[in-house]
């Protein structure tokens, strides 16, 4: 499933580093630490890979 929004798409690519040992789970804060704990490494790679291009920047819900 792809991102809805930038921020969300941004918050996979900072809980994917983290899963990846990229960035330090310590780190993350908000949706991309309840990404980072809820959804697995292939998730998280859909959501980071999805084209912003088009993408609002926020979408109501996003975190």
């Amino acid at each position: 499933m792809p991102a809805k929004s930038k921020a969300q798409q941004k918050a996979a690519g900072a809980a994917l580093s983290a899963k990846r040992g990229d960035t330090k789970v310590s780190d993350l804060q908000g949706a991309s630490r309840q990404m980072y704990d809820s959804m697995s490494e292939d998730e998280l790679e859909e959501y980071a890979s999805t084209d912003r291009e088009g993408l609002p920047e926020k979408v109501d819900g996003d975190d």
